[in-house]
């Protein structure tokens, strides 16, 4: 088997911001769904820790309650592999989820620099998640209006 790194078509942005994951689509709500951690995301796709495994080719739904509770995206597990965490999962998403896509990559890329810059400012270590809490009340507002 081929190592997936070396056949991805784009540059992976490294996070830890949260995501909730739904693979039962019977109920439009994600109330009762965990959230998982997103370890990398790119144009393409994402990757995150799962506590369950999940099976290549099934389709799942993603929401970013950090950054906007309203958009859902839909994907396809494309690799799944145990780690020491839990299934770390690769998402392929739908061509239709384009547009919400490269706003929400957007958005995680310029909370991951906003955490590096706050990081080096003050010199103590910020989590995604407190860096995407901080951002999202900084700038949401102005970006969601792009």
């Amino acid at each position: 088997m081929e190592d997936n790194t070396t056949i991805r078509k784009h540059i992976r942005q490294i996070t830890g911001i949260p995501i909730q994951v739904k693979v039962d689509f019977s109920s439009p709500n994600f109330d009762d769904v965990n959230e998982d951690t997103i370890t990398n995301v790119s144009l393409g796709g994402l990757s995150f820790i799962a506590d369950d495994r999940l099976d290549i080719e099934e389709s799942i739904k993603v929401r970013f309650p950090i950054l906007d509770k309203e958009t859902v995206l839909t994907g396809k597990v494309i690799w799944c592999e145990k780690s020491q965490r839990g299934y770390e999962v690769g998402l392929e998403f739908d061509d239709e989820d384009e547009i919400q896509r490269l706003k929400m990559i957007d958005q995680i890329s310029d909370i991951e620099n906003y955490r590096t810059r706050k990081e080096a400012i003050e010199g103590i270590p910020v989590s995604s998640e407190q860096a995407a809490r901080e951002w999202v009340k900084q700038y949401a507002g102005e970006f969601s209006a792009l």
